[in-house]
Order: structure tokens, then C-alpha cells, then sequence
């Protein structure tokens, strides 16, 4: 049982880098110690408990969260300073040697984060001063997650792990292998936040496709069962692995009411050559099949794609036939990532190394397709009339809101309408905040 003592009036600040299941799993730990007491603290207040969920998906954000910690730290002299999360798991030593951290809490451990806590806070910074890591075979545990922090949406954690053990990829090694909750657990969970207002869910994890390792299930019942959850308007799946995307289920998708079209898909390269490097389970062909699908059921469909640029391996002519291939794909989005190299990964023995410089000219050579996909695909929405779940913004600031086919919307504050579903005229696009300026036709709201 927690002391409850140990925590009442304390302050406490929580950053997060990385995923959307990393902010999940933060404001699940928020949530946690509000219930003993801790509250948030204010803007230049000192925190008593600084919270750093990391990631440690590339170089970049292993040096952010350096970077975090050493500010956290300087800003709250004398805080208890606890630092789980992936880059946490990978490397404990470096962040444990950082000074004023006093946990380091590794995938398996997190789960335990307050129970930690409570240790430190009870027998102070000398003696409660410590790193928890587990190796890979022991992490196993599910640790289940629906919070929305101060957003409109849920994020409802699904699964967590993977087994897929990309050429260039740390995550199996810093989440382990693929787990997951039961459906009914996760109905559960969705029930409440229903219960709570929630309009909107999101369902996350590391291969949410994978969705039913524990638990013998799939990923379609479960997107089934949440379907029939009373009081949630709309889900959204995140990111899924093309060869887990099955026909079945993006014909529920196009079926449902409440699950918007709206799909985001890695792809990581257009080219076979780089995707067997990279040892991807799936071609550009599959993909290519799976974006048809979609656009067959769902014209309308969001497709948010992942590419990576730069990978050892990706010769000119390799990087060309990937633009070429995602200059032909219908899809709506790109979201481009530079590769970067992970101490212990498979890609390091692969010859031919991209230039830092040329990676940045691929890069941008890809988001500037991206952006003439995303403002086509806005354009072909101007003057209808949709739907749109309005999120409350800072006082004073317009709302914005989305649209099921996930376009970004904006509209003339009204604080009552925050949270609600209104039917709003989409109008002009908005360069300086990539939005499409809306009307609403009616106040009428839909819940």
C-alpha cells in the first residue's frame, strides 16, 4: 500500500520525448500520483518530482534526452528526478552517471514507477538513488495505459514490444517482445474513458498489429469489440505494419462509423533492394496493393506513410526509384526520417554509407512531395461541409479541431464548443499553421 503522506502538496513536472505511447504512458504515471496528491506544477514554480519518459529511436533523440535531463534538473535544484523510458533501458550507465538523476528505470521496471518513487521519496536522495534494468528475455510484463493528459483525445495503449527486429532498428531491445492486453481488459478501459467525456481514442503500441501474442486474439477483434463501446464517437489505429494491415480490416474500417478513415503505414523505402537491407517483411508491391485497398473503400482516406532516408545501402539510384515510387502512390502525407546509426544494430555491417549532407537534400526532397500531396488532398476538401471534434486552445487563440478524414481545422474560438463534434464549412488553406480555415454552419452540437 502507497503512503499516501509521502506525496501530499508535493509538485511534480512530467516530459516526455518520442511516441505517442511514451505521452500515454507519462500521463498514466501523472494520473497515478495526482491520485496520491501531487499535482502539476505552475510555470516557474519548483518541482518536488521531475518525470523523463525517453526515447532512443535515433542519435537525435538519445542527445534531446541528455539535453532534457541536464535542463530539468538546473531548473529544480533539489527534485526527486526518476528517468524510465527507452533511451532509460539502452543506456542506464550514461544516464545514471548524469548528475541529479536518481532513478533510472528500465521497460520492465516503469511499471513500478511509483512504487520507486515512493522509496526514494521515503528514504531521500543518498540512499534511494538507483538503477532497475532488466535484459530482454525478463521483459514481459503489459502495462496497460488510457489517458489523455490535457488533450481531447485518449490514447489507449493496445500492445507494446516487437518481435519484427529490423535491420536499423533499437526498439525490440529497449521495449522487448510483443505483448499485449486482453480485448475485454481493453473494452474495459475504453468504457471508462467514455465515461469520462472522451470522444475520441487512439489506439497505440510498438506493432499494434501484432495486437494478440499474449492472448491468443487479433487486432480485428479487438478494433470489433471497441466498436461496440457506447459513448465514443470516433478511434483512430495508429501506425500498423503493411503486412499486418489485413484486407479485413480496412474493410471494417470502411464499414464503421466510429473508426475513422484515416491510416498511417511505414514504408520506410519505396525500393525492394533497401526494404530486404533493411529486412522489412513486406514490398513495394504489398504496399502499393494496401494503398489501392484503401482508396477502392475509402477515397477520402487519410494515408500518412513513414520513409526513411540515408540508409547504408541506399545508393543514388536506390533513393530515385523510391521517389519515384512515392511520387505515383496516393497516399497524403509523408512523414521523413533521416537514418541514423544505433550502436548494435544489423545496418552497421551494410556497405555504402549516405553523406550527412545527402541525406538532408533527400529528406528535403521528400517533404516537399509530401507537401504537395497534403495540400492537394486539402484542396479537393474546400467547400464541404464536415464534421470536426474542436479541441480547446489557449484563451483567446482560434480552436482547431479534426475532420474523420483527419484534416486539421480551424475555427473561431468558442470555449462552449470545445470537446464537441460540430458540422463546419471547410474553407481557405492556411499556410502558416497548415490548417484549413472552417465556418461553422451550425452550434448545433453532436456528441
Amino acid at each position: 500500500m502507497t503512503d499516501t503522506t509521502l506525496f501530499q502538496d508535493k509538485t511534480a513536472v512530467y516530459y516526455t520525448l518520442g511516441c505517442k505511447l511514451n505521452f500515454a504512458e507519462t500521463s498514466a504515471v501523472g494520473r497515478q500520483l495526482k491520485e496520491l496528491g501531487v499535482r502539476v506544477a505552475r510555470k516557474g514554480e519548483k518541482a518536488d518530482i521531475c518525470i523523463i519518459n525517453t526515447c532512443s529511436v535515433t542519435e537525435v533523440a538519445d542527445r534531446k534526452c541528455r539535453q532534457a535531463i541536464h535542463k530539468l534538473v538546473k531548473q529544480h535544484p533539489g527534485a526527486y528526478v526518476v528517468v524510465a523510458g527507452c533511451y532509460a533501458q539502452l543506456q542506464p550507465d550514461t544516464v545514471a552517471h548524469i548528475d541529479g538523476v536518481d532513478l533510472v528505470l528500465g521497460a520492465e521496471e516503469k511499471k513500478d514507477l511509483v512504487n520507486y518513487l515512493e522509496r526514494l521519496v521515503r528514504v531521500g536522495h543518498a540512499q534511494g538513488k538507483g538503477t532497475h534494468t532488466s535484459p530482454l528475455k525478463d521483459i514481459r510484463s503489459f502495462a496497460p495505459s488510457c489517458s489523455r493528459g490535457d488533450r481531447t483525445r485518449f490514447f489507449l495503449k493496445v500492445q507494446d514490444g516487437c518481435d519484427y527486429f529490423c535491420s536499423y532498428c533499437t526498439i525490440p531491445f529497449a521495449r522487448g517482445r510483443s505483448r499485449n492486453g486482453s480485448v475485454e481488459s481493453l473494452v474495459e478501459q475504453a468504457c471508462r474513458a467514455a465515461g469520462e467525456g472522451g470522444k475520441e481514442i487512439v489506439l497505440t503500441g510498438v506493432n499494434i498489429g501484432d495486437f494478440g501474442k499474449s492472448t491468443g486474439e487479433s487486432f480485428l477483434s479487438l478494433v470489433e469489440a471497441l466498436d461496440r463501446v457506447e459513448g465514443i464517437a470516433r478511434y483512430r489505429i495508429s501506425s500498423i505494419e503493411p503486412d499486418l494491415l489485413s484486407d479485413e480490416l480496412i474493410e471494417f474500417v470502411a464499414s464503421s462509423e466510429r473508426f475513422m478513415p484515416h491510416f498511417h503505414i511505414p514504408l520506410q523505402s519505396g525500393c525492394d533492394e533497401v526494404l530486404r537491407l533493411m529486412r522489412r517483411r513486406y514490398d513495394s508491391a504489398l504496399f502499393a496493393r494496401k494503398v489501392e485497398k484503401i482508396r477502392q473503400l475509402m477515397p477520402d482516406a487519410f494515408i500518412g506513410v513513414d520513409v526513411m532516408v540515408g540508409t547504408r545501402g541506399e545508393t543514388p539510384e536506390y533513393f530515385e526509384r523510391t521517389r519515384r515510387f512515392l511520387e505515383e502512390l496516393d497516399v497524403t502525407q509523408l512523414h521523413v526520417f533521416s537514418y541514423s546509426e544505433r550502436p548494435g544494430t544489423q545496418a552497421l555491417k551494410i556497405d555504402h554509407v549516405v553523406p550527412p549532407e545527402e541525406k538532408h537534400r533527400r529528406s528535403q526532397c521528400l517533404l516537399s512531395l509530401s507537401d504537395t500531396k497534403t495540400r492537394a488532398f486539402y484542396a479537393r476538401h474546400i467547400g464541404r461541409v464536415l464534421p470536426v471534434l474542436l479541441e480547446r486552445p489557449k484563451p483567446g487563440m482560434p480552436m482547431h479541431g479534426f475532420t474523420p478524414n483527419y484534416i486539421r481545422v480551424r475555427v473561431p474560438y468558442d470555449d462552449r464548443l470545445d470537446n464537441h463534434i460540430v458540422n463546419v464549412r471547410l474553407e481557405k488553406f492556411s499556410p502558416e499553421d497548415d490548417t484549413l480555415a472552417g465556418q461553422i454552419v451550425s452550434e448545433e452540437k453532436q456528441t
